[in-house]
């Protein structure tokens, strides 16, 4: 399997993300998933083969899923039915996707339906989570009352940090907050219920929004295994760190050999690039019902 770590298509690159490359087509943007993988904001060295598979498909999965709790950029994620500039490049099968062009919302919205990763680490310390405070006594992993609204900020370079949704009011207006705050807390609960019947848990998973003709649209990812947490039902135990279907296997090896998340970032093993492809094409197929040979 050849992966892709960066694009170089003889298109109008406009920009490059830590996974995304986007391409500007006039009337509309091809946003391609490479197989970069990030962790603590930092981009690996070692592409992971069939993320971008991973990734784009189950983006698609979602936006179709989600399209009646609110709208997206996606044009299209048939490759056949990609204009006839960007089908001359084969290797865009399977990992990108045709969408409108958006004026992104500087915020990442982020939902927490379990009490987990940083939301865990503030809540041990007695703090609120992005101006939430929750109730004493809970463990980690625990399953909220109800889902919270954690936003943070978009950072082109460095670290997202944690604000509240005051924060999100004084930076695109209360309404456009609140919109956000409720699209989010929505289509969490959706997705929330679709996945259960697949036997997965989402702990947690993170939203990003853009304006398209004055209208509040979905862009970019959704729900896969580097914006979101997946947990198996069948192994859920709260009072623990939970097994998990997303990058977080990465982040946890990363911890263990003590890199200080500074770049550049070390090399991964042979063995835990092949398990983190396992964790994503395993989340991949069971969300979706869909079989692949998406293995090495």
């Amino acid at each position: 399997m050849q992966t892709i770590s960066q694009t170089n298509l003889q298109l109008k690159l406009m920009s490059r993300g830590k996974v995304r490359d986007t391409y500007d087509l006039g009337d509309k943007l091809l946003m391609v998933t490479t197989d970069r993988l990030s962790a603590f904001d930092v981009v690996l060295p070692d592409p992971i083969p069939y993320k971008g598979f991973v990734l784009n498909g189950l983006s698609a999965f979602w936006f179709e899923k989600i399209k009646n709790v609110i709208k997206n950029h996606v044009i299209t994620s048939d490759f056949r039915k990609f204009p006839e500039e960007a089908r001359r490049f084969k290797e865009l099968e399977n990992r990108s996707m045709i969408v409108k062009k958006a004026n992104p919302l500087k915020v990442e919205c982020v939902v927490r339906g379990y009490l987990a990763g940083s939301g865990w680490e503030s809540y041990k310390k007695g703090e609120d989570i992005c101006g939430v405070r929750l109730p004493p006594g809970l463990k980690e992993s625990d399953r909220l009352q109800e889902p919270i609204f954690t936003p943070t900020t978009k950072a082109e370079v460095g670290h997202d940090m944690p604000i509240t949704i005051k924060d999100v009011g004084d930076l695109l207006g209360e309404d456009v907050a609140e919109q956000l705050r409720e699209s989010s807390i929505r289509i969490y609960e959706n997705a929330a219920k679709i996945a259960e019947k697949s036997g997965i848990i989402i702990a947690d998973t993170k939203f990003e929004f853009g304006v398209v003709d004055d209208e509040v649209v979905l862009i970019d990812e959704l729900l896969t295994p580097d914006s979101s947490r997946f947990w198996p039902m069948d192994d859920y135990s709260p009072g623990r760190a939970q097994k998990s279907f997303d990058k977080q296997y990465v982040r946890d090896y990363l911890k263990s050999i003590g890199w200080n998340k500074q770049p550049p970032a070390p090399a991964l093993p042979d063995e835990v690039i092949k398990n983190t492809v396992r964790k994503y094409v395993d989340a991949y197929e069971k969300l979706t019902g869909r079989k692949t040979t998406w293995q090495v």
